[in-house]
């Protein structure tokens, strides 16, 4: 039960800030007839941010379907969701800080390349995006907690009767 409402925060957190990148967008008037909008596809680590967060959706919605129509789980079972759990949460958590890193390029600008500061002229923009990752490095630390939960899960199948439980039966 507890990673059941676990998977589902997880999910709203990664639907949330799939959509909050998807639908960031802001246009601007420059130079009196030069009309310039700024929106995720402009940076690839926001695009493919966007589909990492759906996939991971996804996969936790499937995760959830698979417990609830199969409950038991064999020790094969249960590396593979180990192992996906694990592979999730760190491709979740490298999608984040790849974005991450390209929108402190788009705040800070980077004169050796001769990049602007896209932050000074698209603020809302920039702050939408900002919150968006606030949701994704929480549902990062979800997915850690998931992961954890699963290999606690995974290791309590090769302990003896009473060594790994919480509660005595």
């Amino acid at each position: 039960m507890d990673t059941l409402v676990l998977r589902l925060f997880a999910t709203s957190l990664l639907v949330l800030t799939a959509c909050l990148v998807a639908f960031d967008s802001q246009t601007k008037l420059l130079f009196y007839s030069i009309v310039r909008k700024a929106s995720f596809r402009d940076l690839n680590a926001l695009s493919i941010l966007v589909w990492v967060d759906s996939a991971a959706a996804a996969y936790n919605v499937l995760h959830i379907l698979r417990s609830r129509l199969f409950p038991q789980m064999d020790k094969n079972l249960a590396w593979f969701g180990y192992l996906l759990d694990q592979a999730v949460a760190y491709l979740v958590f490298a999608a984040n800080s790849a974005a991450l890193q390209g929108c402190v390029f788009a705040v800070s600008g980077q004169s050796n390349f001769g990049w602007m500061k896209v932050c000074d002229r698209y603020t809302r923009f920039c702050i939408q995006i900002g919150g968006a990752l606030m949701c994704g490095y929480a549902a990062c630390l979800v997915m850690a907690v998931i992961s954890s939960l699963s290999a606690y899960g995974l290791f309590r199948l090769y302990s003896p009767k009473h060594f790994l439980q919480l509660k005595h039966q």
